[in-house]
């Protein structure tokens, strides 16, 4: 029904910055929240950030508070998540996600493939 695809994932130094985005199509007019997740090599998926409609209530994993920044257009149905100060910790598989309610650290009702993103130092 809705269809998500990250864009945006790559390889940086420590301490640089990527904003990764997601594009929804579909039944978007069914999405209420959207979101991120990332999933670590050989760790679970944890939650990173969530985005309301409107008016646009944020909120944000503690590992990434006051450096990753998550917005998004309606009007494009895109997602964004600005990564600034990144760290090696931050390497990951990012996941983009949408709800038709509230996208929760438990999960989403859909989902992207996945973007890489990879950290050096």
């Amino acid at each position: 029904q809705v269809q998500l695809v990250e864009s945006g994932g790559g390889l940086v130094q420590a301490g640089g910055s990527l904003r990764l985005s997601c594009a929804a199509s579909g039944r978007t007019f069914t999405v209420y929240g959207m979101g991120w997740f990332r999933q670590a090599p050989g760790k679970e998926r944890e939650f990173v950030a969530a985005i309301s409609w409107r008016p646009g209530t944020t909120y944000y994993a503690d590992s990434v508070k006051g450096r990753f920044t998550i917005s998004r257009d309606n009007a494009k149905d895109t997602v964004y998540l600005q990564m600034n100060s990144l760290e090696p910790e931050d390497t990951a598989v990012y996941f983009c996600a949408a709800d038709r309610n509230r996208v929760t650290t438990s999960g989403a009702d859909y989902w992207g493939k996945g973007t890489l993103v990879t950290v050096s130092s």
